[in-house]
């Protein structure tokens, strides 16, 4: 039994740290998609592809922390409307904006909060 726990604690202390590995940075993530032009034909790249599911898995997140905050009832990180209009090149210009020893410390998810924090304020 004993065995058992230890190498189910181990597979788990693997498999936590590969993920932690695989976590882009967000200088990473906008290093990357500044080399992918702003085109109909851009999605066809493997890695735009990529950052694509980046960026949405950033938004769900930061989407669930909203509501979670609202639920309890605290001010949440950003208020933004029911559906936003993205702008993907206003996006990466904010993006950009944060200095890169910042960006290197960044989560993608956190810059993605920034940005709808500056973009969608909460009025207190």
């Amino acid at each position: 039994m004993r065995a058992v726990f230890v190498a189910a604690l181990a597979a788990c202390l693997i498999a936590g740290a590969a993920a932690a590995q695989a976590a882009m940075t967000l200088d990473t993530f906008v290093t990357r998609a500044n080399r992918i032009p702003l085109n109909p034909t851009a999605l066809l790249r493997p890695d735009a592809h990529r950052l694509k599911g980046e960026a949405e898995r950033a938004f769900r997140t930061v989407g669930a922390e909203i509501e979670t905050a609202r639920a309890a009832g605290r001010t949440p990180p950003a208020c933004p409307p029911e559906r936003i209009n993205l702008n993907v090149r206003q996006m990466l210009d904010y993006l950009n904006g944060i200095p890169q020893a910042r960006r290197q410390r960044m989560t993608v998810t956190d810059g993605i909060r920034s940005w709808m924090a500056s973009r969608y304020p909460c009025s207190t």
